[in-house]
């Protein structure tokens, strides 16, 4: 009986183990490279930089879009508020999203106050001049460009859909495109680098 219960103990210490150190496999495409700490101004007018999040040992999300967006940043911004209604609050509080705007001709401070918070209160829009804008989407490898009359405000921007994950290393850690947007994944991975923090 003894010798029963040291194999059980033993097997169970063994599965413990192998659970504990099995790699975490992230749902969205891990990426890993470094992060541009850009610097650019918020819809308070205040000027932020990247490392102002990540400085406080902050899981970044980043989108690039714009509120005249019909579809794709309402969706992505959805995705990403529905993401910190899943996170506990002590969670959540560890995570910022940042909106950077892709149309600085039209997305003043006034309109990204009243666009961005909407989705989440925590969350921040960001915008510069076009060539900040430019020189941070070539950075990050985001693609925008202007289509002329297509809808009723006189353009559409076509752009990147893909939402980043920042890690407080500065760290491009995992890229979310489109088909690998669903809120309780995303949640997991959150949570796996939060623990990691």
């Amino acid at each position: 009986m003894r010798k029963l219960t040291t194999i059980l103990t033993f097997l169970w210490a063994s599965l413990l183990l192998l659970a504990c150190s099995r790699e975490h496999k992230f749902y969205g495409h891990l990426y890993d490279q470094p992060a541009y700490n850009f610097e650019l101004t918020d819809h308070n007018g205040k000027r932020v930089k990247l490392s102002d999040y990540t400085g406080q040992k902050k899981l970044v999300f980043i989108f690039f879009g714009y509120t005249h967006c019909p579809d794709v940043c309402p969706a992505a911004l959805s995705t990403l508020a529905q993401v910190m209604k899943e996170l506990k609050q002590e969670e959540a509080s560890r995570v910022q999203v940042l909106f950077i705007s892709v149309d600085p001709e039209r997305d003043t401070e006034e309109l990204l106050k009243g666009y961005v918070p909407y989705f989440n209160p925590t969350f921040v829009g960001l915008r510069g001049s076009e060539e900040e804008i430019k020189k941070v989407a070539k950075e990050y490898k985001a693609y925008y460009k202007k289509v002329e009359g297509q809808s009723a405000g006189g353009y559409l921007v076509d752009h990147t859909a893909t939402i980043y994950l920042i890690t407080p290393d500065m760290k491009i850690k995992v890229l979310y495109t489109p088909s690998k947007q669903e809120p309780d994944k995303m949640v997991e991975d959150v949570r796996y680098l939060l623990k990691s923090l």
